[in-house]
């Protein structure tokens, strides 16, 4: 029977969602690209080489002085390795510094979530960058992307369960790897089959995630990997020495946009309880569920986060359940309690040491007194460590005897590296994005302000009597939330130019957000307003209270009741 019912359409999907679906398993126009004479990728390939590891850039600092000669961007390229759990080799570190050397600007970048980047590579030396990478055997395929990031662990070399734990973020990063031979193709020299470009990938299909994907696994009594900001975080149930499972949180997700309010960073939610031996099958049916049924529409509001707020738990419960193949188990709930920075000399349970080298914002390079890279490689060439990248963007140097110690102080003295007691506690415990020049989202600056901003704050700690508390400071050029801003006693988020958005409330703990305490606030201006915050913990704190937690006892409106009062007495 005739009917004048419109025809259903099919949603509405963003411009990248088409370029995903027609790149032939992510090969899209690189390979023409990369031998073409322009310094920069076409707009699709800018998209696609992101899961291959790179971004594409703008060397920020020159487009003033390119602009009066009549230039356009000075287009660069970050190269990112993805290393599970912050775990590599001597050889392997010692490689990937000969790379920053050779083809990008000198320095090394440990991240947020216990990789390598390396900056400032033209696009001429991006394939040889890559080969190199692959040649240490370490790969940059998926660190970027709309696929599962790289997973994060607990990096303590502690035999027993974070042993474990860093045995099950290996399998869980082969297991959620892209499949498409066109890495291999492109940077490899691999030779295309039939099947090339026709590849099934039997997690992520055709258009692979809505958006990137986070893991990360950590402790209750060391919540190192901030657990609760991951889109999949797991919980470690340990018994005696053993560990048997994970509470699976879901949904975590620092990134957001300014002004809108569809938008905003979420701490993940306790799902269920998973058994050790279950956790490849269940990480699976949540990247699939989220394959599935996440915004394709509006890449602003495509991430996990999205459906757990918005369904709630219950209903992202019923339908995980279909996912998992059975019913779940409750989660065992277990409370976080502590954080760790692993610096310094520590027992790793089998008669060695590890060594934890603090690394402020993850920023390995020589400049002036501080010559961390030469220090560093000196130190790695001599001993050859494992190593291990932790969440806060410092080193651990693994396997060392007693007297290994000894000598690496001592070449980390001659290089003008300071131990990790004589650095403040609040200093151990703040890292920042790198925004301006490099990063093209960065509205401010953030490595290069940060450690000025600690300077004032230390100062101002050591006047009130402070100076042995660790308060948390994280701060980001842009919104995104790279280094997690919006779960830290103090976040600082760029907003425009020099001002930034203030947060407290946070804690170092990373299991709740913070709360604005201040919009639009200059960078000279971030100190003296946290001062008066500052001096009323002091004053009215009670026994073993943090920053983070005084300011989330008194609230947002007392909080910036403190501060206003203070703007009316300038």
């Amino acid at each position: 029977m005739p009917t004048n019912e419109t025809p259903p359409t099919e949603p509405k999907r963003s411009p990248v969602e088409m370029v995903k679906e027609n790149s032939r398993g992510l090969r899209g126009s690189i390979s023409a690209e990369l031998a073409a004479e322009s310094e920069k990728f076409n707009d699709a390939d800018k998209n696609l080489i992101k899961f291959h590891g790179s971004y594409q850039q703008e060397d920020r600092d020159a487009r003033k002085a390119r602009r009066g000669e009549g230039l356009g961007k000075f287009h660069i390229f970050m190269v990112r390795c993805k290393i599970p759990g912050g775990k590599l080799t001597a050889e392997q570190y010692l490689g990937v510094d000969d790379i920053a050397g050779k083809h990008a600007n000198g320095t090394l970048r440990f991240t947020s979530r216990q990789g390598i980047q390396l900056h400032g590579i033209i696009k001429r030396g991006l394939k040889e960058t890559i080969v190199g990478i692959d040649t240490t055997l370490l790969t940059t395929l998926g660190a970027c992307g709309d696929v599962n990031r790289n997973v994060m662990s607990c990096p303590a070399p502690q035999r027993g369960v974070r042993d474990e734990m860093q045995a099950v973020a290996a399998r869980l990063a082969a297991h959620l790897a892209p499949k498409t031979r066109g890495y291999h193709e492109i940077w490899l020299d691999g030779k295309p089959t039939e099947t090339s470009g026709h590849e099934v990938e039997p997690i992520y299909g055709k258009v692979f995630l809505p958006r990137k994907f986070k893991i990360g696994l950590s402790l209750p009594d060391d919540n190192c990997v901030d657990a609760f900001a991951q889109d999949l975080g797991l919980l470690a149930h340990v018994e005696g020495d053993r560990l048997v499972g994970f509470d699976l949180l879901a949904g975590g997700g620092m990134g957001m946009t300014h002004g809108n309010e569809k938008t905003f960073p979420f701490i993940a939610k306790r799902i269920c309880y998973v058994p050790v031996e279950q956790t490849v099958g269940a990480a699976e049916a949540v990247v699939k569920l989220f394959r599935d049924h996440g915004n394709r529409a509006d890449r602003r509001r495509a991430r996990l986060k999205y459906l757990v707020h918005d369904w709630g738990i219950d209903h992202f419960r019923a339908v995980l359940t279909d996912y998992m193949g059975g019913p779940l188990v409750p989660p065992r709930e277990m409370p976080v309690t502590g954080f760790d920075l692993h610096l310094g000399a520590h027992p790793q349970g089998d008669g060695k040491w590890w060594y934890g080298v603090g690394v402020e914002n993850g920023r390995v390079k020589d400049e002036g007194a501080l010559r961390l890279r030469s220090g560093l490689r000196a130190v790695i060439d001599r001993f050859r460590p494992d190593l291990r990248i932790t969440p806060m963007q410092d080193l651990l140097m693994c396997g060392l005897s007693t007297a290994d110690i000894q000598a690496i102080e001592r070449t980390l003295d001659e290089h003008g590296v300071p131990r990790a007691g004589a650095v403040s506690p609040s200093r151990r415990h703040s890292m920042s994005c790198p925004a301006i020049p490099t990063c093209g989202l960065a509205l401010s600056e953030s490595e290069r302000s940060l450690p000025g901003i600690l300077d004032e704050l230390d100062a101002a700690m050591n006047d009130l009597g402070l100076s042995k508390e660790a308060i948390g400071v994280r701060m980001t050029g842009c919104p995104n939330g790279c280094v997690r801003p919006y779960q830290s006693d103090i976040g600082i988020v760029g907003r425009s130019g020099s001002k930034y958005v203030v947060y407290v409330g946070g804690g170092i703990l990373g299991d709740r957000l913070n709360f604005e305490l201040r919009d639009l606030t200059p960078r000279e201006e971030i100190v003296p307003l946290l001062r008066p915050l500052l001096t009323r913990f002091r004053d009215e704190r009670t026994p073993g209270e943090t920053f983070g937690d005084f300011c989330h006892r008194i609230g947002p409106d007392a909080a910036r009741a403190t501060v206003g009062a203070m703007k009316a007495l300038r």
